[in-house]
């Protein structure tokens, strides 16, 4: 009898639930409406409509920061030593870590809630690992959402770490107000390693892991990188992307993380740009959304999916042209 109610499954929340949870703060409940919008049950997504838009008078009292650099580097140690500073100085800071999943199974690993040990265990901090399910920019199709999620529980710092795979970064940068891009030295070429769009976008490059024997190579390669920020164009924000070395490891150099961080929030709040930039980046994720919503429900279309293979495998044998195929098939779809 126990191991038939240890199975039974949760009883659904309705929207005033869901309402009420994420209000008060509730992690449970925010957790399980960060469930309900990445979901792809259409009864779910319903649900998770109204959700969002009661929510949204709610939103946008935050400081959001897109942390981004390839694998290895150190960011889930970054955010932990960063994220500690943060809510030592009274901010409410939530993580949405997002890790790469598998083409093949769209599985995920979800390890970097244990990677950021003394982060989890803060009282002030929440932390939510997602799949990316394969989207471009390295972030979740619903990522944003669960950004608009946690500011209405009343996170006030946003930190979003992206999976780092050089995929299209402008996904992060269009939903952060601050990109950071994390470097290491003795890497290589620190400037070849790191692509040029990358860091056109960034407001801040920190090279990490600047200790022990590496220090005098981190010297290096943070003035490498300050001289070739300056051959890029100026900022529509009008900000100068800064240039930090730091220890994540022994949280050295975090605090000027933290400096620049707030420097860079005066500047663009008394500007404008904040509220110019939100309002044009609401737009970009308006047309992402239908694109994201188009391409679902085109490849779950009944006869689509049933007429697939048969047109995949004559694209394969030359049989017919790619164009023609895309043509019939989309035919299908809007008839």
């Amino acid at each position: 009898m126990s191991g038939a109610l240890e199975h039974r499954p949760r009883r659904r929340m309705d929207l005033e639930e869901y309402l009420q949870g994420v209000m008060t703060g509730d992690r449970t409940i925010l957790s399980r409406a960060i469930t309900l919008v990445e979901s792809t049950l259409a009864s779910d997504k319903q649900v998770a409509g109204r959700l969002m838009e009661r929510l949204m008078p709610y939103t946008g009292n935050s400081i959001r920061i897109g942390i981004t650099g390839a694998p290895g580097v150190g960011k889930s140690t970054f955010i932990d030593g960063l994220g500690g500073l943060m809510t030592a100085a009274g901010h409410k800071v939530a993580v949405l870590a997002v890790d790469p999943s598998s083409q093949e199974t769209k599985g995920s690993i979800l390890g970097d809630k244990t990677r950021m040990q003394a982060l989890s265990q803060n009282p002030a901090a929440y932390i939510r690992p997602s799949p990316s399910k394969g989207m471009l920019g390295g972030i979740g199709a619903t990522t944003r959402e669960s950004s608009l999620l946690c500011e209405a529980a009343g996170f006030d710092r946003i930190l979003v770490e992206t999976v780092g795979v050089g995929q299209s970064e402008v996904s992060v940068k269009e939903m952060v107000d601050f990109f950071v891009l994390l470097t290491m030295p003795g890497a290589g070429d620190e400037l070849q390693g790191i692509k040029k769009g990358i860091m056109e976008m960034a407001d801040l490059v920190v090279i990490n892991k600047a200790d022990g024997e590496r220090l005098h190579a981190a010297r290096i390669a943070q003035q490498e990188v300050v001289n070739a920020l300056h051959l890029f164009p100026p900022k529509r924000s009008g900000w100068t992307p800064r240039v930090c070395a730091c220890s994540s490891k022994d949280a050295k150099g975090l605090d000027q993380v933290l400096l620049v961080l707030d420097e860079f929030t005066r500047q663009i709040v008394v500007s404008g740009f904040m509220e110019s930039n939100r309002s044009e980046q609401r737009v970009h994720w308006l047309m992402q959304q239908l694109q994201y919503l188009l391409e679902r429900h085109f490849f779950e279309h009944a006869e689509v999916r049933r007429e697939m293979s048969q047109v995949r495998e004559q694209v394969r044998q030359g049989q017919v042209s790619s164009i023609a195929a895309a043509n019939r098939l989309m035919e299908l779809f809007l008839k």
